[in-house]
């Protein structure tokens, strides 16, 4: 197959590209470098550095013929969708859908999109909770990936564009970015291995489901391959607090730094888990590396990073 995955110089986009390419698929990455790196994009690959707004995409999608989009580039900064909601919703909403309108005219068969677990769903009613949970999402940012999950829906309703849509948990690992508001493990590993004192937030008891980067492509190759419209948790179903992350990576960092805590965030959400019943069921998917060794070896990626 031919596919595009936006936003493959990135974190989770890049691994996915890998697989794809592993796999024997052709792979054009299209990525601004906002927040991705060049060092990120596979050598296999074809790369166009693009924003996903541009109208000159559509010349990209006449020349290339896509079979398949996978969907990463967003703008992912939770705090910054509430500062700037407009900026938020540009990218991650009319950004998606000059894609969408692309894959109808120019015949693209699927789309897959990454979407988000906790954002959408808000505070929980339960634990953990499946695809039927409330969504309430309280931030600009879970309601753009929501509205996007609606225009999947309408897009395959009326245009027959099949779609899958992975609602992540908590991702973590190595290449993950360890100077943006996401992503606890990166920000602490790194300054961890660079002598720098981590605050956690608060009390540091808020949970979250961290699913290793590699548990989440897998998901994305078996939607790859699947014939009909779903939407899927991607998470582990086990929730871990922020001061379980610290200990972790203080034990493989082999750092002596303080547990200290500092204030808490302002409306940050307290607990969030993903029950993934539904896709084990359909795939036989399930996360398969612990916290403990995706954190070891995640320290190691940064640790190899800074030896460069």
């Amino acid at each position: 197959m031919k596919i595009l995955i936006t936003g493959g110089a990135g974190f989770i986009g890049s691994h996915v590209a890998d697989v794809c390419i592993d796999a024997g698929h052709k792979v054009v990455i299209i990525d601004d470098l906002s927040s991705g790196s060049i060092e990120n994009v596979n050598q296999k690959a074809k790369f166009v550095k693009m924003d996903i707004r541009d109208e000159k995409i559509r010349e990209c999608f006449m020349q290339e013929k896509f079979d398949v989009i996978i969907h990463h580039a967003a703008q992912m900064d939770v705090r910054k969708s509430v500062e700037d909601p407009k900026f938020d919703a540009s990218v991650n909403i009319l950004g998606t859908i000059n894609l969408l309108e692309n894959c109808k005219e120019y015949g693209v068969k699927k789309f897959i999109f990454a979407s988000t677990g906790g954002a959408i769903y808000g505070e929980q009613d339960y634990f953990p909770a499946d695809e039927a949970h409330p969504v309430r999402p309280l931030s600009p940012y879970g309601i753009a990936k929501l509205s996007v999950e609606k225009y999947l829906f309408y897009y395959e309703a009326v245009y027959k564009l099949k779609y899958v849509s992975l609602r992540y948990a908590n991702v973590y690992g190595p290449r993950q970015n360890p100077h943006g508001e996401a992503g606890v493990v990166a920000i602490f590993s790194n300054k961890m291995l660079a002598d720098q004192q981590p605050i956690i937030n608060g009390n540091g008891k808020q949970t979250r489901d961290y699913t290793y980067v590699g548990d989440v492509v897998r998901a994305n190759m078996f939607a790859l391959e699947h014939e009909k419209y779903d939407i899927f948790n991607v998470g582990t179903g086990i929730e871990s607090d922020v001061n379980t992350i610290f200990k972790f990576i203080k034990q493989f960092a082999k750092s002596d730094c303080k547990e200290l805590h500092g204030p808490a965030k302002m409306g940050e959400q307290q607990r969030s888990v993903l029950d993934h019943t539904h896709i084990k069921k359909i795939f036989g998917w399930q996360s398969t590396v612990t916290l403990e060794k995706g954190i070891e070896l995640t320290v190691q990626y940064f640790r190899n990073k800074i030896k460069k």
